[in-house]
């Protein structure tokens, strides 16, 4: 695997985690399981029945956690915690086969990119929660499921197409954040 498909793996990856980090396990997970891909050594790890099956679990319970609103606020300020490092961890695996400074530096932008992500979606989801029907709420999580499934995938298929997915994703993130913060700010003007 060379550098840029190890970063590619590693971006589509973190950014997959700090949408939903179950689905992004249990994805890679099932695909080396089923030989569909085959990950680098020390993410093969992902495919053992314990770990699939614990993934599997945690995912069930984001899946209704993810639907219910103000709770999901609550979920997604724990994973604030869990989501970033995780993909850093999963990036520092997808990349042993490069050089220490690539894998690094994978490393360190994987993180970054889930906490971009995953700022992004709790901060989404918690000005969605302002709305009273739920759901919009439901579509939203949908979407963050289906999307962190197939970036996934797509991040072990193309790695190196996928850097340009995750740079066209931040920069929506950061389209989304500006507007938010925004809102925000009006919001807490007219208090």
């Amino acid at each position: 695997m060379n550098p840029i498909e190890a970063l590619g793996l590693a971006l589509g990856a973190g950014f997959s985690s700090g949408l939903n980090l179950y689905a992004t396990v249990a994805t890679l997970g099932l695909l080396q399981r089923f030989g569909v891909i085959e990950l680098p050594s020390s993410l093969q790890i992902l495919s053992h029945p314990i770990v699939l099956g614990i993934a599997v679990a945690l995912y069930a319970i984001e899946f209704f956690a993810d639907k219910i609103p103000y709770f999901d606020t609550i979920w997604d300020s724990l994973h604030t915690f869990i989501r970033p490092p995780a993909a850093a961890v999963i990036a520092y695996g997808a990349t042993g086969a490069v050089s220490p400074e690539w894998r690094w530096a994978a490393t360190l932008l994987a993180g970054g990119v889930a906490l971009t992500a995953h700022g992004t979606k709790a901060s989404t989801r918690a000005a969605v929660n302002t709305v009273p029907e739920p759901f919009s709420n439901w579509v939203l999580s949908l979407g963050e499921d289906l999307l962190a499934v197939w970036l996934t995938w797509f991040a072990t298929k193309h790695p190196a197409a996928s850097v340009a997915i995750v740079v066209a994703l931040l920069l929506l993130c950061l389209f989304l954040l500006y507007h938010l913060f925004r809102f925000l700010r009006s919001s807490l003007a007219k208090l």
